[in-house]
């Protein structure tokens, strides 16, 4: 077995696409199919099968893939380790986050103080930015929410409340705030469930007794403003998500206390890898003066 045979199975099974593979690798696509080809033949087993135009992972491929990725982030790290005495001037961290709201600061203080570093950001809903945080797709995670796993270590970082919006032809534009009474049978236009920001919302109204009329459930917190600023109803996002436009208004729930929260998750085993390290002393200069995680170091801070 050849590392060359492992990294071209690894990129196939990544891309699932032998091409995007060869493209990657910057080699022929033949040789990608040999490679891969070869290693089946030498062990007697199948890596993928074909689904029409469409190649899926054997349960085998799937078992060497699970391999093939932590093979290959600890080979990326082992680079960074001899890249340690040239200081941080190169490579590559990989971010994963739910929203580009939490993570853009972080980002940018982490390329004031790193400008050599290159940084790669995915931004997907928070299952699919936590997979790739545990299949080393992704070197830090920016989640709203963390269920305890010994696997991971979160660091909370912020947290923002939650506001209605309105059109601005709505009854309630012409006000500062409402109260959560308020919301009783009024339009509504959430998100996609497992939203955090729709859970907390609905825990609060919950809490308060009021039922709000879902009307249209939308994935994306752009379209929702767009929805609203139609007139269909009101919606609700984290102040931190909220964009003035001259079609809406924001309000504030006055007499309820809903809030999201953002945490800088890493897995507990690479909390000493270079760029993760690098990324979690900036972080520490972003935490609010007096934070339990301020006054340590990240890399040991608690759920």
């Amino acid at each position: 077995m050849r590392h060359t045979q492992l990294r071209s199975f690894h990129a196939v099974a990544q891309r699932q696409s032998f091409t995007a593979a060869a493209r990657e690798l910057g080699v022929s696509q033949p040789t990608i199919t040999t490679q891969v080809k070869s290693l089946e033949q030498e062990f007697g087993v199948e890596l993928f099968v074909r689904r029409g135009r469409r190649i899926e992972l054997t349960e085998t491929g799937g078992g060497l893939l699970a391999i093939t990725r932590r093979l290959f982030a600890d080979e990326k790290e082992a680079a960074d380790f001899l890249n340690e005495t040239r200081g941080l001037r190169t490579g590559h961290l990989r971010v994963g986050a739910v929203g580009p709201y939490h993570v853009t600061d972080m980002l940018a203080a982490f390329n004031a103080r790193h400008p050599g570093l290159y940084v790669s950001v995915t931004v997907a809903n928070s299952r699919d930015t936590l997979r790739d945080l545990l299949d080393y797709r992704t070197d830090v995670a920016v989640l709203a929410h963390v269920d305890p796993d010994p696997r991971l270590v979160a660091i909370p970082y912020r947290r923002h409340r939650v506001v209605a919006f309105c059109h601005v032809d709505h009854p309630f534009a012409r006000r500062r705030g409402i109260r959560a009474r308020d919301m009783e049978g009024q339009r509504l236009i959430v998100r996609e469930a497992g939203s955090t920001t729709r859970l907390a919302f609905e825990q609060a109204m919950t809490q308060a007794g009021v039922r709000p009329k879902v009307v249209m459930e939308i994935g994306s917190r752009e379209s929702i403003r767009e929805a609203v600023a139609k007139g269909i109803g009101l919606g609700v996002v984290s102040e931190a998500e909220f964009i003035p436009d001259p079609r809406i208004r924001a309000l504030p729930v006055t007499d309820a206390e809903i809030y999201t929260y953002a945490h800088v998750v890493h897995l507990r085993e690479r909390q000493n890898a270079r760029l993760v390290r690098a990324f979690l002393d900036v972080l520490a200069g972003l935490l609010p003066v007096g934070s339990p995680s301020s006054r340590r170091r990240p890399s040991s801070s608690r759920r």
